[in-house]
């Protein structure tokens, strides 16, 4: 039977760039063997969500989220939970398109992010991220600073991009209230104050590659980043040492791995929201757990660095195929 492909797109994301291209998209995939249908999200709420639950529950084996990061963040909320999960492909357009980066996926044409799927060596499983019930699959974030996200106009994202956080972030920054936490992680707890907590599943936070520069895409790890209490100059200057990636051993913040990180505030009337790939995911405390290599996705391997990536189906192939001739080649000496 012939393999089906769904593509779910947002078609008012970004600059709305995916309408001309969608029938070019869908020939793409045609040609990689899919039988490939399209289907556009609309205001309803969790509209890609249900979709990919629905596409996924009907046995098809490639769904493809086309948008920015809030439709990405959907389907996979609409696919993690299953049992049997279709591979995942990402066409993005929207502002920042984190995940896209660090999957080195091209984010300015979207036929040519289409084109992954045909190349031979293109899929590997990445971690997950699982917050309460939700899924995740970038950042899990509480503080001051991450509540910028929810303050943008999405209009304003879409004119000026990059730009449009950083002000807010400027904005925001005399406001920062540091919130008493207890935060603990693979048997260890940090109590204290806590301006800004980052759960990292990639190295590309906000557009920034250097804020978390090891992340691992399938190591069942979380980057974790807890910043401590610190005055406006002080995070004046953190700021600046983190987009260059020299924050790493800086006292005024925690950077460990962890598989599972649990978030609670230390007084009652404390609120600490939770973002999820940009999104709002609740309020601790929470609970959040790494789901290692829990889904296949389409990413361009050629680009993604080394040591980004612990393992991989291709190369788990080429070891198995060289132990196999090894022991071949010792069977042949000893007779």
């Amino acid at each position: 039977m012939r393999k089906r492909a769904r593509i779910i797109y947002n078609p008012t994301s970004g600059r709305e760039v995916l309408r001309n291209d969608l029938v070019d998209i869908l020939d793409i995939y045609e040609k990689a063997g899919y039988e490939t249908s399209a289907f556009a999200t609309t205001p309803a709420p969790n509209s890609a969500m249900n979709e990919a639950t629905r596409a996924a529950e009907e046995g098809f084996d490639l769904i493809v989220a086309a948008g920015g990061d809030g439709t990405l963040n959907e389907v996979i909320n609409g696919i993690a939970g299953l049992e049997k999960r279709p591979t995942l492909a990402i066409i993005p357009s929207g502002t920042t398109n984190d995940y896209a980066r660090a999957l080195k996926i091209p984010r300015d044409d979207p036929i040519a992010a289409a084109k992954l799927i045909l190349r031979k060596n293109k899929k590997f499983k990445i971690d997950l991220g699982k917050a309460g019930d939700k899924y995740f699959m970038n950042i899990a974030a509480g503080g001051t600073l991450t509540e910028l996200t929810y303050d943008v106009p999405s209009q304003m994202k879409s004119l000026f991009g990059y730009a449009a956080y950083l002000a807010k972030g400027a904005e925001l920054l005399p406001q920062i209230k540091p919130v008493d936490v207890s935060i603990k992680y693979d048997g260890q707890e940090y109590k204290g104050a806590a301006s800004t907590i980052l759960l990292a599943l990639t190295n590309s936070v906000g557009g920034f590659e250097q804020i978390v520069p090891d992340a691992s895409l399938d190591d069942g790890k979380f980057t974790m980043i807890i910043v401590k209490k610190s005055s406006l100059a002080d995070m004046m200057i953190l700021m600046a040492k983190a987009l260059q990636g020299k924050h790493l051993d800086d006292k005024r913040i925690i950077y460990a791995k962890a598989t599972d990180v649990e978030v609670t505030p230390l007084n009652e009337n404390d609120k600490i929201m939770i973002n999820l790939d940009g999104e709002y995911g609740g309020d601790a405390p929470m609970k959040f757990h790494n789901l290692k290599q829990h889904l296949e996705v389409v990413a361009n391997l050629d680009e993604i660095p080394t040591d980004a990536i612990t393992e991989t189906a291709d190369f788990k192939r080429v070891e198995k195929d060289f132990v196999e001739g090894v022991n071949k080649i010792n069977d042949e000496t000893e007779k």
